[in-house]
Parts: structure tokens; sequence; C-alpha cells
């Protein structure tokens, strides 16, 4: 897996960290924490509290560290802010509400 892990925040490799990620490690670009849902593999926007580990404790801030226990990171958790849909749908907002 560390192949091809990256951060989730940056997009950044993280080839060069050793496995399993710690709890206080963080992304040597952008210094985000690791350890965090948002970097899980079972970190999910659509379902009941964003995560589809039925027994993992609830997490209130997915983008802090944290100490669950089921965390596996992700090598697809990077989702780039401002893709082509991303400024499509912007577009299409701004013309729907110009004066």
């Amino acid at each position: 897996m560390a192949g091809g892990l990256v951060c989730w925040k940056c997009g950044a490799a993280l080839d060069a960290l050793p496995l399993p990620l710690g709890r206080r490690d963080e992304c040597p670009s952008c210094h985000a924490d690791l350890h965090v849902c948002r970097m899980c593999k079972f970190f999910d926007p659509g379902v009941s509290r964003q995560c589809r580990e039925p027994v993992a404790e609830d997490v209130s801030d997915k983008t802090r560290a944290n100490f669950c226990g089921w965390f596996q990171p992700a090598a697809d958790a990077y989702r780039p802010g401002d893709s082509a849909a991303t400024r499509a749908a912007r577009t299409a907002l701004d013309d729907l509400f110009k004066k």
C-alpha cells in the first residue's frame, strides 16, 4: 500500500512514511494529520456518521487525528477540490444567480 499512499488533503506522496501510520503522523508537505477519518478506507460521506465500520466510535471532526482502532489508510483518499465537475457546477450557479 505504501507505493500509492497519498495525503488526503494535498495529494502529496507518503512513500517515505513507515506503516502503519501513527496517530501523530503528519503529511510532510502540508502538515495535515494523517490518522484521520478522511484518510481511512471506511470513510464514506454518504452513510450515517460517514463511516462504513458499524462498531467504530463516532468521530466529530473527520480531519483531525483520532484514536480509532479501525483506521486503515486508503490510497484513494485524496479528492482534488477544484475538479472539472466542481468548476462546471460553480459556473452554472454563477450563471443562475447573475443579476
